[in-house]
């Protein structure tokens, strides 16, 4: 029982986190360009973790590990990030969220297929009601111009959102988790600096207050402890389990946009988070039936 109260609160605390992460980001956007910031919260996140992990230092294993490393790091850190900076440029963001979200559903189908997870009708329609509730909720935001481009760069960056997690589950039991966030974290940091580095300037970054007090609000708490509970959790139960919990995200994002930017409530928030709540309950709790023959013990 303890373990199971654990569980919810580190659960809570992720949602949480992540949901306010999209407003957060928005708001600092307008200090920086993207790229560069997406890489100077991955790096500061993860040289945290590296210091909280150097007491650890001989699990590190650099060497043998180093592949392990850098394929998660592009995953879930460059692919993740750097595709879902300049995909929504192109697509307006109900519609590109509502795809990225489509990734518990393919967190769910991939676990099955290379965990061996199990997969029943009832988690499958779990899933995609999942998704039916964050496109729901998502569906105001979906006016502008909507590109093909676009399109496929939030399918991207499911994909690599739902491998990303798969494959660290699957190696999971390789290496330290501790030393695999903060390396991924850390690699992933650097290479998205670099490739910032190239294509914006750093001279647009201002450099005031409220933009660095977002930026260390969302490196500790999103990037460096955000990270590594998801992977704990991930580590110590079914991959698709908690990956159906993360349709509550948007949620927990278009809740603080109303409170920080004074956006609305509709309908299709209503609905959305209805179905969400169905998703979760269908994917999370197993109905059996009766059995009105059979005889107290």
């Amino acid at each position: 029982m303890r373990q199971h109260h654990k569980t919810v609160l580190l659960l809570a605390f992720l949602i949480l986190v992540w949901g306010i992460n999209w407003p957060l980001s928005k708001y600092a956007l307008q200090y920086t360009p993207p790229v560069l910031f997406a890489g100077l919260r991955a790096l500061i996140g993860g040289l945290l973790l590296v210091i909280v992990a150097l007491p650890k230092y001989k699990k590190l294993q650099f060497r043998r590990n180093w592949p392990i490393y850098l394929i998660s790091a592009l995953l879930s850190i460059v692919l993740y990030y750097g595709v879902q900076t300049i995909g929504l440029q192109y697509t307006p963001a109900g519609l590109f969220s509502a795809i990225v979200f489509l990734q518990p559903v393919l967190l769910g189908l991939f676990s099955w297929l290379w965990l061996g997870e199990s997969m029943t009708r009832q988690k499958m329609l779990g899933l995609f009601i999942g998704f039916a509730g964050v496109a729901t909720m998502s569906a105001g935001g979906m006016t502008g111009n909507i590109s093909t481009i676009g399109i496929i760069l939030a399918i991207i960056t499911a994909l690599t959102w739902a491998l990303g997690t798969v494959y660290v589950k699957k190696i999971g039991h390789k290496v330290d988790s501790l030393w695999l966030t903060a390396m991924q974290i850390t690699i992933g940091g650097v290479i998205l600096l670099a490739g910032g580095s190239g294509l914006e300037s750093w001279s647009a970054i201002t450099w005031n207050l409220p933009f660095i007090a977002d930026t260390i609000f969302i490196a500790i708490f999103v990037i460096a402890l955000g990270w590594y509970v998801y992977f704990k959790l991930i580590h110590e139960g079914e991959a698709s389990k908690v990956g159906s919990y993360t349709f509550l995200i948007p949620l927990v994002s278009i809740a603080s946009s109303v409170m920080f930017f004074h956006e609305h409530v509709t309908f299709n928030l209503v609905v959305g988070l209805l179905l969400i709540l169905a998703s979760i309950i269908l994917v999370n709790v197993r109905f059996r039936r009766t059995d009105k023959t059979s005889s107290p013990a």
